[in-house]
């Protein structure tokens, strides 16, 4: 990896060997592998290992997950905020792994689209809800840098399965929770 950044440097116009680009080829690597370190974790196995019975049957909503990914058109940043809720049916997973199943998914290349159904498909497959609904909301740095260069827009997706998708009650429920930025919070 270390020889394709130099590579790339020189192809920029640059010189690899000049003092402040000497260690950016390591750097790099060392940036990349963290970035994309999702590959190297089992979703499947997260969420398995926390799966509890409980008969609570209401609404679980884990909201403002904050996540970082590069979007694997150009390897560039986009970031933002996931919402994730489910309706169990049986079982529950420990909430703390739901922020881990996006890291997981998050770092790795990705489109939007993409990474919100593989969410709400993992929490679907196995804690087996009555439904599951994720929204994400982020700020492609590909826009903004580049492209359209356009400041401050966002690009929202959401992924509805079972009652979210079926029930527009529980859809609703959903959506106004997440869309509470005051209140509620402790």
């Amino acid at each position: 990896m270390k020889n394709a950044v130099r590579t790339i440097l020189k192809g920029l116009g640059e010189d690899p060997d000049r003092e402040g680009l000497k260690e950016t080829p390591s750097r790099v690597e060392k940036s990349l592998k963290f970035l994309t370190s999702g590959y190297s974790v089992d979703a499947d196995a997260l969420i398995h290992g926390a799966l509890f019975d409980e008969a609570y049957d209401e609404m679980v909503v884990v909201r403002d997950v904050e996540f970082y990914s590069l979007c694997e058109h150009h390897l560039i940043p986009f970031f933002g905020k996931c919402h994730v809720a489910y309706l169990p049916d049986g079982k529950i997973v420990g909430l703390s792994k739901i922020p881990r199943l996006v890291e997981a998914y998050s770092r790795r290349l990705q489109v939007q689209e993409r990474l919100t159904t593989q969410i709400a498909d993992t929490i679907s497959k196995h804690v087996k809800p009555r439904g599951v609904g994720v929204v994400m909301e982020a700020r492609h740095l590909c826009m903004c840098m580049r492209g359209v260069q356009k400041e401050n827009v966002y690009a929202v997706t959401s992924s509805m399965t079972g009652v979210f998708k079926s029930d527009s009650r529980t859809r609703m429920e959903f959506l106004n929770l997440i869309s509470k930025r005051d209140g509620l919070r402790v």
